[in-house]
C-alpha cells in the first residue's frame, strides 16, 4: 500500500492532499513496520496545508471534508511509537503556527480534537516529547483572541468551567527545564492578555489561582538560592560572580514576568500577585533582615544585601501602585511589626528599651496581641534620628523618649555607619523609593526623600487653589506639611491592618517633613566624609544628594558645609601625594576624565549603577593603604579611586552653593620647556623621547645592564621630565659623534622608586612599571578583572655604574627630575586644590 506513496508526482497539488489522505485513512495500526510512511504523510500533509491557506482555498476545503483533524487524532489512539507521537505534535504546531485566513483557525478549533489532542496522555518521561507537546500549546496559544478562545473551553450558565489548553499547560509551570518554563509563561500571557472576562475569572479562582501562590513560592525559593551565593562569595573567597549573575537573571524574569500578567489588566490577578510577595516574600523574609539579625532559618532567611536587591528589583520592575505605597509605609514601622521580638537581635545596633516604657506603650496602644494571637498591634513612633541635628538652622529635635526605631532609620543607620555592601544597598533602596513613579508624593516627603523642587512645587499649587496655609508653608522655614501624610499613612495603615493582619497605630503627627529630609541629608554628609567606602558608592551618594537638592544653598546648613570642606581638605592631602607617587604623569589625565564622569553621572535622570552591583564583590575604599612595595597596578587603583572622590567632593561644593558645573576642572595650562632643562640640552620636545631617535648625551651617565643572563650591554643612562611627563632613557652612544647618542629604551620616569643598593654602592636598582594604566572603572567587577591585574607586572632594572659617584649622580638627577615633574603637576592642578577660588570663578 505505502509504497504507491513514492511514486511520480507534484508535489504541491490537490491530488497530492486527496492520495496522502486516502493513504492515512487506511492505516489500521502504526507499527514499526509502516511508521515511516505515516510521519512523511504527516509532514507532507503539513506543508499542503500551509501552502493552500496562503495559494488555493479549495485545500482547506478538502482539508474540512474529509475531516483529516479526526484521521490525525485517529492516528495518534492507534500509534505504538513514541515517533509518530512527536511528527504528529510538530505537525499540528506547523500549520496553527503558518494558517493566516481566520476561517481556516476558526474551524481548527471549532471541534473538539483540538482539546482532544491537548488532554491526551503522552508519555512525558520523553523530554523530546515533552517539548514537542509545549511547542504545540504555544502555538495555539498564538492565535488565541476573544473570538477562538470560547471554541476551547467549556462552559456552564456563562460560566468557564474547563479550559484545557490553560490547565494542562501550568502543569509545566515548575518544569526543571528554563525552555519549557519560558514557553509555559508566554503561553499565559497570550490567554491573559485576551481580555475574555470569563476566562478571567476561571484563571483567577480556585484552584487555578493556586497558579500564582505556587509562582510566588517558587520565586521566594530563587531569592534564597541567590542569598546562599552571595553569602558563599563572602566565606569561600571562590569567584562565584557568574553563578550571582545568572540567579539575578532569573529573578529579573520572573518580575518581569509578574510585570506582564499585570499589564494584562486582570484587577483579581493584580490583587493577588501583590497579596502574595507582600504575605510570602516581603513581610516574612526581606523586611525583617533589613534591620535584625534573626536567628536565621536556612530555608527562609535573607541576608541584608539580597534583601535590599530584591526590594528594589520589585520596586522597579512589578509597577503596582498599592505595593510600592505599602513597602513605603512599612519602612515607617517598626521592625518588631514583622518579627517577634523573642527572636531578633539588632544588627550592628542596640536599642536602649525601658522596659516599663515598652508597657506602659503596650497599655496604651503600642505593642499588644490580638485575641487569637495571631497579629500584632504596632505604635508606629515619631521618626527620631542618632544622626546629627542643628538646633541652630532650625530642625525640630528628635523625641528622644521613643524607645522604638523604624525601618528607615535602619536604612539611614547603614549610610553612616555600615560597611560597603550596605552603604550601596540603602542607597539604591533610597534611590529606588525616589524614581518609584507609583509612590504617593506625600509618602515620599516621609521618608525624606521628596525632592527639594517637587515640595516646592506642591506646595505652590497648594497656595494658588486657596488650601490651607500652603501659602505660609510656601516661605517658611519650618514646612510643616503633616496633614497630606497622615491621611496617605492612614490610608496604608488600614489596608496593613485590614488586609494583611498587620495592625498598626500612629501617634499624632508632629514630625515635621523638613526635618525628616535633614536626617537624610546628614546621612549623605556623613556617608560624603568617610573614607572607608569606595568612590563608586561614594558616587551614588553623591547623585541622590543632587536629586534631593538641586541648586538649594538655603537646605544645605554650616554644619553640611564644614564637614564637606573637612573631608574636601583630607582628600586633597592625598591628591597632593599622588604628585609625588607612582603615577604622577597620569594624574592630570584622569582628573580631567573622571571630572566629565563625575559631571555625568550627578547630573543623570537616575542612577548609573544597577542594583545587583550590590551583590556583587566590593570596591577597594580609600582606608585601604597599600602594604610597602605594592605592585603600580595597586598604586594606580588607589590613584583612580582618590581621583574619584577628590573630583566629587570637589563638585558637590561647586552644587552646594548654586554654581554651575563647569564641563572642565580648572587647571593651569602648559607652560614652555625651560632652557636650562636636561630635556632642551638632551634636544628632547615635549613629545618625548622615541626609540631611534639621536640626543645629546651632555648629562648621561654612563653604565652597564644585563636584559639577559650573560648578556650585559653598555649604555648611557639619563633621566628628564617634560611638563607632567618624565622618563628613563638608555641610548648607546655614536661613535661618529661623541657625546651624542640613539635613543635604545625608554620607561616611565614616574613611580621607579630609585634606591642604591647597600652591599654594592655602584648599583642602583628601578622599578618599572607600564607606560599606561588602564581605565578599570567600567570594567572592576567582570570577571576578566583579575586578567587584566595579573598584565600589568612591574618590571626591574639593575644599573652598575663604574664607580660609586657615578651612581649617586644618575640617583640624583632621577631625584631631581621627579621633583621637577611632582612641581609641574602640583602647579597646573593648584586651582582646583583652592575649592573657595573654583567657586568665585564659576559660572553663575
Amino acid at each position: 500500500m505505502w509504497f504507491s506513496f513514492w511514486r511520480s508526482r507534484d508535489r504541491f497539488s490537490l491530488d497530492e492532499f486527496r492520495f496522502l489522505t486516502d493513504q492515512l485513512m487506511k492505516v489500521q495500526v502504526v507499527n514499526e513496520v509502516n511508521k515511516d510512511f505515516v510521519i512523511e504523510a504527516l509532514r507532507s500533509i503539513s506543508e499542503l496545508i500551509t501552502y493552500g491557506d496562503q495559494h488555493d482555498v479549495a485545500y482547506f476545503e478538502f482539508f474540512m471534508e474529509k475531516q483529516v483533524m479526526g484521521e490525525f487524532v485517529r492516528i495518534l489512539r492507534i500509534s505504538r511509537t513514541v515517533i509518530v507521537s512527536l511528527q504528529l505534535l510538530q505537525t499540528m504546531s506547523i500549520v496553527i503556527q503558518n494558517l493566516k485566513n481566520e476561517h481556516s483557525i476558526y474551524y481548527m478549533f471549532s471541534n473538539e480534537h483540538i482539546n482532544h489532542l491537548i488532554t491526551y496522555s503522552f508519555d512525558f518521561r520523553n523530554e523530546e516529547l515533552l517539548s514537542y507537546y509545549i511547542s504545540f500549546l504555544r502555538a495555539i496559544s498564538g492565535k488565541l483572541n476573544k473570538s477562538t478562545i470560547s471554541l476551547l473551553v467549556k462552559t456552564h450558565n456563562e460560566e468557564v468551567v474547563s479550559f484545557p489548553l490553560y490547565v494542562e499547560a501550568i502543569r509545566f509551570a515548575f518544569h526543571e527545564e528554563s525552555m519549557i518554563r519560558t514557553a509555559v509563561r508566554a503561553l499565559t500571557l497570550n490567554v491573559y492578555h485576551v481580555g475574555d472576562e470569563a476566562v478571567n475569572k476561571f484563571v483567577a479562582s480556585h484552584p487555578h489561582a493556586d497558579y500564582f501562590s505556587n509562582l510566588v513560592k517558587f520565586f521566594r525559593e530563587q531569592c534564597i538560592n541567590l542569598d546562599k551565593l552571595v553569602n558563599a562569595s563572602k566565606c569561600q573567597g571562590s569567584d562565584t560572580t557568574g553563578s550571582i549573575l545568572s540567579s539575578v537573571d532569573e529573578i529579573e524574569d520572573n518580575l518581569y514576568y509578574f510585570s506582564d500578567v499585570i499589564s494584562a489588566g486582570i484587577p483579581d490577578i493584580g490583587r493577588l500577585i501583590t497579596d502574595l510577595l507582600l504575605k510570602v516574600l516581603i513581610f516574612p523574609s526581606i523586611l525583617p533582615s533589613l534591620r535584625m539579625e534573626v536567628v536565621k532559618d536556612s530555608d527562609t532567611g535573607l541576608g541584608t544585601a539580597t534583601s535590599l536587591y530584591l526590594l528594589c528589583c520589585i520596586l522597579r520592575i512589578v509597577k503596582i501602585k498599592d505595593l510600592a505605597n505599602i513597602v513605603a509605609a512599612v519602612l515607617l514601622c517598626d521592625i518588631e511589626t514583622f518579627v517577634p521580638r523573642s527572636e531578633a537581635k539588632l544588627n550592628g545596633f542596640m536599642v536602649n528599651h525601658d522596659m516599663s516604657l515598652e508597657n506602659q506603650e503596650s497599655e496604651n496602644g503600642g505593642f499588644i496581641s490580638d485575641s487569637d494571637g495571631q497579629s500584632l498591634r504596632v505604635l508606629v513612633p515619631n521618626i527620631s534620628s542618632s544622626l546629627n541635628n542643628h538646633p541652630e538652622d532650625g530642625i525640630p529635635q528628635p523625641d528622644h523618649g521613643s524607645t522604638y526605631s523604624a525601618l528607615r532609620e535602619a536604612l539611614l543607620s547603614y549610610i553612616t555607619t555600615g560597611d560597603d555592601v550596605q552603604v550601596s544597598g540603602s542607597l539604591s533602596m533610597l534611590a529606588t523609593l525616589l524614581q518609584t513613579k507609583e509612590l504617593e508624593e506625600s509618602m515620599l516627603d516621609a521618608l525624606g526623600i521628596l525632592p527639594q523642587r517637587k515640595q516646592q512645587k506642591k506646595l505652590l499649587l497648594q497656595a494658588l487653589v486657596g488650601e490651607g496655609s500652603a501659602e505660609e508653608q510656601l516661605f517658611s522655614s519650618a514646612n510643616l506639611v503633616k496633614d497630606g501624610i497622615g491621611s496617605e499613612m492612614d490610608c496604608y495603615l488600614q489596608k496593613l491592618k485590614e488586609q494583611y493582619e498587620l495592625l498598626c497605630v500612629c501617634k499624632e503627627v508632629t514630625v515635621s517633613p523638613r526635618r525628616q529630609r535633614f536626617q537624610v541629608l546628614d546621612a549623605l554628609v556623613s556617608l560624603l566624609c568617610r573614607s572607608n567606602i569606595s568612590a563608586e558608592t561614594l558616587w551614588d551618594g553623591g547623585w541622590l544628594l543632587r536629586q534631593l537638592l538641586p541648586y538649594s544653598e538655603a537646605d544645605f546648613n554650616s554644619h553640611h558645609l564644614k564637614l564637606l570642606k573637612d573631608s574636601f581638605h583630607s582628600c586633597t592631602s592625598c591628591i597632593l601625594d599622588e604628585t609625588k607617587g607612582t603615577w604622577p604623569d597620569l594624574l592630570i589625565m584622569v582628573l580631567c576624565d573622571e571630572w566629565r564622569k563625575c559631571k555625568r553621572t550627578i547630573e543623570a535622570s537616575s542612577p548609573r549603577k544597577d542594583p545587583k552591583s550590590m551583590l556583587l564583590p566590593s570596591h577597594k575604599s580609600l582606608s585601604e593603604e597599600l602594604a610597602p612595595g605594592e605592585s603600580s597596578f595597586a598604586s594606580g587603583e588607589r590613584l583612580f579611586e582618590i581621583v574619584k572622590v577628590f573630583v566629587l567632593l570637589h563638585q558637590l561644593h561647586i552644587f552646594s552653593v548654586g554654581k554651575v558645573l563647569p564641563d572642565q576642572p580648572p587647571i593651569h595650562p602648559t607652560v614652555d620647556v625651560m632652557e636650562t632643562s636636561r630635556a632642551k640640552r638632551a634636544g628632547i620636545d615635549s613629545l618625548g623621547p622615541k626609540p631611534s631617535i639621536e640626543l645629546s648625551l651632555v648629562d648621561a651617565v654612563p653604565c652597564r645592564i644585563a636584559f639577559e643572563r650573560g648578556k650585559e650591554r653598555h649604555f648611557h643612562f639619563l633621566a628628564i621630565s617634560v611638563g607632567t611627563s618624565g622618563w628613563l632613557i638608555l641610548a648607546d652612544e655614536l661613535p661618529v659623534r661623541p657625546s651624542f647618542g640613539v635613543v635604545r629604551v625608554v620607561a616611565p620616569l614616574g613611580g621607579c622608586n630609585p634606591r642604591i643598593d647597600e652591599k654594592h654602592m655602584r648599583w642602583l636598582h628601578l622599578r618599572i612599571r607600564p607606560s599606561s594604566f588602564p581605565y578599570i572603572d567600567a570594567a572592576k567587577h567582570t570577571p576578566h578583572a583579575k586578567v587584566k591585574s595579573k598584565a600589568l607586572v612591574d618590571g626591574r632594572w639593575t644599573l652598575a655604574f663604574r664607580d660609586e659617584d657615578s651612581c649617586k649622580a644618575a640617583y640624583s638627577m632621577i631625584i631631581e627630575e621627579l621633583k621637577l615633574l611632582s612641581y609641574e603637576v602640583e602647579r597646573r592642578i593648584k586651582p582646583m586644590l583652592d575649592i573657595e577660588r573654583t567657586i568665585d570663578t564659576s559660572t553663575k
